[in-house]
Formats: C-alpha cells, structure tokens, sequence
C-alpha cells in the first residue's frame, strides 16, 4: 500500500520556551562557522536576561547542519558502491550532466520520493509555521534561512510552462504548491515523470529544492520586516551526496551564517550561492 501524499499530512509543530539556543554575538561582517558548542549554548527559561540572538537550529547532528542548519534528505536508493566506483567528476554532478551514469546506481522510488518531500519541503514550513509567532515578536527583524541546492535552479525544469510559472512567486501560495506537488507524484507513481517534463535527475530532490526557493520568496513576501533567503552551500562532502562533495562541512556553512546574521536592510527573497547572490529562477 502506497503512502498517502505529504500534502495530506498536518502535524502539529510545537516549540517549547524551556530549551532555546543562544546565538553568540559575532563580527558583522563574519562568515565562517565556528564549531557549534563554541556558537551556541542552551538558554533555560528562568534566566535572568533576554539574550540578543537566539538561533532554531534544525538538521544539527551531522555535516553542514552540525554547522548551522541543514537537514535534508536525497529522495532515491542508492548502490554506494556501485556510484563510487562510477567516480563521477564533481563538475559532472554540478552540470547534470551524470543523469545517464546514474540511472544504474541510483533509483527514484515512490516511498523515496514521499519521505523526501517530507523532509525537504513540508519540514522546513511545519517548522517555520511552527515559529512564526516567536519570529514576528522579534523587536530586530527575525533572520530566516532555508538550506536549497543547485538542483533547484530552474534552468534544470523540462518543463518550459511550468519553469515560467514557478518564476512569477506572486502567483503561488501553499496550496498550490502542494497541487503541484501531488501532479508530481502521480507522475512519478505511473512512470511519465521524463514525459510531462519533469526533472530526471535526482526528480524528488530537485522538485523539493524549487519549493523550497518559491516557498522563501512567499515568505520574504509575507513577511517585508524579516529577512527570508534561502542558500545554497556548495558541492559539500555529506551524506545527502553520499560523500561525493569535494568541500568541507564548515566552508559549507558560511552561506547560512552570514544570512543569519544579515544587517537590517540586507537582502530578502533572494537565493545566494554560497556566499555570493546567485540566480535560481
């Protein structure tokens, strides 16, 4: 029996004030993490003071989320053997142009492409729903940073209707992204995900990654007195690529910190590659 589609799932996201994370002050114009015990520390609910930043932090038990913020997940099995003896050039991975090398070692499967999307996309807005109400007390302007990839540029989207849609942010909202999304699995559940022209390679992850930079322009919409960016780290050597990444963790890291730490009238609704403001739509 096959799982219901994530749009249907609506759990309830709750953040108790006894366990926050206390974000250190840092220089303005810093980037590089710092490893976590040294950047965060636990602030309990009876403590004598309001600290002057407090960070959420998910994914942070292992690679780029042990440095801030990156918990994700591939969408596909994998014969890790098999794609290490492939020895893929990194600058293949980048371009896509390993689609046909990968479609012996690596298979997109429904139940995959369900727990992906879940994770990926539908994770980060039950979190960030979740928090809203503590983000919009902030008195400085709240810092919001979604962790997205190059897979999600949409020059990689076959589908020329759909990639102009997915350009104009004004026209989405939640619902129809989770439309989408359904059109999306049902696609792929029947075999048609090359024919109606969606990403082949890597479809679940790719697909995941688009929403979760339309999701952030939504928000930078919603929202003009936060700061809501999303960032890609780089080709980083982690689990989600199977360790094929040629950078470090805490190089990877630098994107999201110096987003979480933007000046007031930084930037909004932007993707930046690294470090640096990118194009993705």
């Amino acid at each position: 029996m096959s799982p219901s589609p994530p749009a249907r799932l609506q759990p309830r996201v709750t953040f108790p004030a006894a366990r926050m994370l206390h974000a250190r002050a840092a220089p303005a114009g810093a980037t590089r993490a710092s490893p976590p015990h040294h950047r965060l520390e636990a602030v309990s609910r009876d403590h004598e003071t309001i600290p002057e930043r407090l960070a959420v932090v998910t994914g942070g038990n292992r690679g780029i989320g042990l440095e801030v913020n990156n918990a994700g997940v591939g969408g596909v099995v994998v014969d890790q053997d098999a794609l290490r003896a492939l020895n893929i050039d990194p600058d293949m991975w980048l371009s896509g142009k390993a689609t046909h090398l990968l479609e012996r070692v690596v298979v997109q499967t429904y139940d995959e492409a369900v727990k992906c999307l879940k994770t990926n996309y539908y994770g980060i807005k039950w979190v960030i729903e979740g928090l809203l109400p503590l983000l919009k007390r902030s008195t400085s302007g709240a810092r919001i940073v979604n962790t997205t990839s190059l897979r999600s540029e949409l020059k990689r989207m076959p589908n020329e209707k759909l990639r102009e849609e997915l350009r104009d942010a004004d026209a989405w909202d939640e619902k129809r992204i989770e439309a989408m999304l359904e059109e999306f699995l049902e696609a792929l559940k029947h075999g048609r995900v090359e024919e109606e022209g969606w990403p082949t390679m890597l479809p679940a992850y790719s697909m995941s990654k688009m929403v979760v930079n339309l999701y952030t322009r939504i928000l930078a919409r919603r929202h003009p007195e936060m700061r809501v960016n999303c960032v890609h780290p780089g080709f980083v050597k982690t689990e989600i690529n199977w360790n094929t990444g040629v950078i470090p963790p805490e190089e990877g890291a630098r994107g999201a910190v110096k987003l979480a730490l933007l000046p007031h009238d930084g930037p909004t609704g932007c993707y930046f590659d690294q470090t640096e403001l990118g194009v993705a739509w």
